[in-house]
């Protein structure tokens, strides 16, 4: 329980941040930026085992991508993998580059809606591009960001196919998240009690986070 809501409370916000910032970049009318959304959007395309395969070879110890740039700047090799301390955070970084992508087309969908003589207005009365974010932007795009941020924690709970190629929750348990140990509890201990016990535990957290998003922060969003 614990390292699942470490898990969701450090990709979601993360996801969105960067989702955020691509969108708000690529939106941009420049050559080659529809080149550059399929580059931002390429890893959801990607299935999950198929992410989890690119970076278990990224963070393998010796020969791994990462260990290999870290020996040309003088460091040593690491199992970043293999490590309780670096394990769940090294499976996070992976989702987060997975996730940003996906979410990034939303935050398009709504960037598009935004009327654009209110930016025209803004720069007429001398407005830089920093407020013009903060004061025409991100607050039209809250309807957005609300969308997104329940979709992306919702997703958060239930991301566990990495798990099986990456660490199988290991090591000694630091990385494991509570779908796969539901999974675990069901298909391989076949404790199926405890295992509907755990889901209906978990299908209560989503529904909690669900109404705390959606009837707490949807008063403070204003619709056009």
């Amino acid at each position: 329980m614990k390292n699942t809501f470490i898990f969701v409370a450090g990709t979601v916000p993360v996801s969105i941040a960067i989702a955020l910032m691509m969108a708000v970049f690529v939106n941009k009318a420049f050559r080659g930026s529809g080149i550059l959304r399929t580059f931002f959007f390429y890893p959801t395309v990607l299935p999950t085992i198929a992410a989890a395969n690119i970076w278990l070879f990224i963070y393998t110890p010796n020969y791994g991508l990462l260990n290999m740039v870290l020996e040309k700047i003088g460091l040593s090799s690491f199992n970043w993998l293999g490590d309780p301390s670096t394990a769940l955070a090294s499976t996070m970084i992976m989702m987060i580059w997975k996730e940003a992508g996906y979410l990034m087309v939303f935050y398009l969908a709504g960037l598009q809606n935004i009327p654009k003589d209110m930016y025209e207005a803004a720069e007429v009365d001398g407005a830089k591009p920093s407020y013009m974010f903060f004061k025409i932007t991100f607050p039209l795009l809250m309807p957005s960001t609300l969308f997104i941020l329940i979709i992306s924690t919702t997703h958060g709970f239930r991301m566990v196919d990495h798990l099986p190629i990456m660490t199988g929750g290991g090591p000694n348990n630091a990385s494991n998240l509570l779908l796969y140990y539901i999974y675990e509890t069901a298909f391989s201990s076949w404790n199926t009690g405890l295992a509907a016990a755990l889901t209906l535990i978990l299908a209560a957290i989503l529904l909690a986070l669900a109404s705390v998003q959606f009837f707490g922060l949807d008063k403070k969003i204003h619709y056009n």
